[in-house]
């Protein structure tokens, strides 16, 4: 009685943590990729005019300033950034929560 090892019980298993340093190299692999992804989906916008003496407005289907690779890339930047700051947040509770107050 009292006694934690007894050998018919199973000790709980603790969650299984990540090393210290896998989380900030996502998230910055993460920013990195997002920033080459965008950086090589760039599209060059050229020049366009319209005809003033038409009825109808101008219309481009499909135009954007902005690709969709671009985007995605940009996307993914932005959740490499938040990885980053949850993983800081989370170093920082850590540091100054150690006690009650």
């Amino acid at each position: 009685m009292g006694e934690n090892n007894t050998p018919g019980e199973r000790q709980p298993s603790k969650p299984a943590k990540l090393p210290a340093a896998v989380v900030p190299f996502l998230g910055l692999a993460a920013v990195l990729g997002g920033c080459l992804v965008a950086y090589l989906n760039r599209d060059f916008t050229g020049w366009f005019a319209y005809a003033p003496l038409s009825n109808q407005p101008f219309t481009a289907n499909g135009a954007a300033f902005i690709t969709q690779g671009t985007q995605l890339g940009l996307a993914l930047a932005v959740v490499g950034l938040l990885v980053l700051a949850f993983w800081a947040g989370l170093v920082a509770g850590r540091r100054t929560g150690s006690g009650p107050r």
